[in-house]
């Protein structure tokens, strides 16, 4: 199994997923021309995603999904509430609801739903298991739950969040109320935050973790370091993902 993420940050996020035959994009953030363009750099095409995977509706995570699945046919799996916040047609596009507490099966990949407290309608985040490999991705979460934990628990792969440094949002030019926001319960994390994800979770399997979904103006990638470096169970596993280029193919071993 490997991964790589097309681009993370305020401005869009897409990720991919791969177990053999298998390619599934997690949200799609970005347009059509632009998202292709980003598939090309990691040697894919429309062509070769089997589904879309939603994590909820916010602009950044879904801007790109209708139309590219649309266009390319590709099925599109979300939840109800999900879908419902959008008000679009469910005839529009090959919708599959999924219960955010039901694992299902696309192709070679086992796909776990986690819900996720977001101020997102049914928001949710999802882990992937294939090959005896087990990889998590969680960005937009304002806090984290032991039920969390307990989902990410024992991954090889990790793509988390870690979206701001508090002094930096405390003193940053967003408006108080964007500000409360992000760093509410239902926004996102923090390093801090972040970093006692890590201490709570059991990383015995972890090989790599790649950091997405970093603040342009209210974080910093050495204060992401200086922050969780702590936290980590192993040498040097840290990758970043960037909004222009997001990352490289990461492969995941046992």
């Amino acid at each position: 199994m490997r991964f790589a993420s097309l681009g993370s940050g305020s401005k869009g996020n897409s990720t991919l997923v791969e177990s053999q035959d298998t390619c599934v994009m997690v949200d799609c953030g970005f347009g059509v021309k632009d998202i292709c363009k980003r598939l090309l750099a990691l040697g894919k095409t429309p062509e070769n995603v089997s589904a879309i995977l939603v994590t909820h509706e916010h602009s950044d995570h879904w801007k790109g999904v209708v139309p590219l699945a649309r266009k390319f046919s590709i099925p599109v799996y979300l939840t109800s509430g999900c879908l419902k916040s959008r008000d679009v047609d469910f005839d529009s596009a090959n919708f599959n609801i999924i219960d955010s507490h039901t694992p299902f099966a696309i192709g070679d990949l086992r796909v776990i739903p986690v819900p996720v407290p977001h101020d997102a309608r049914e928001p949710v985040q999802y882990v992937f298991e294939a090959q005896s490999l087990k990889l998590g991705i969680l960005t937009d979460i304002g806090h984290s739950t032991p039920f969390v934990e307990s989902q990410y628990s024992y991954c090889h792969g990790l793509l988390l969040e870690a979206n701001y440094d508090q002094d930096m949002l405390n003193t940053g030019p967003y408006p108080s109320f964007l500000k409360e926001r992000v760093g509410g319960r239902f926004g996102h994390l923090s390093n801090d935050q972040l970093s006692g994800f890590l201490n709570s979770i059991d990383q015995s399997n972890l090989k790599v973790i790649l950091i997405g979904h970093i603040s342009e103006k209210n974080n910093h990638i050495d204060k992401v370091k200086v922050t969780i470096g702590d936290s980590l169970s192993v040498r040097d596993p840290l990758k970043f993902a960037s909004q222009e280029t997001g990352s490289a193919w990461i492969e995941l071993t046992n």
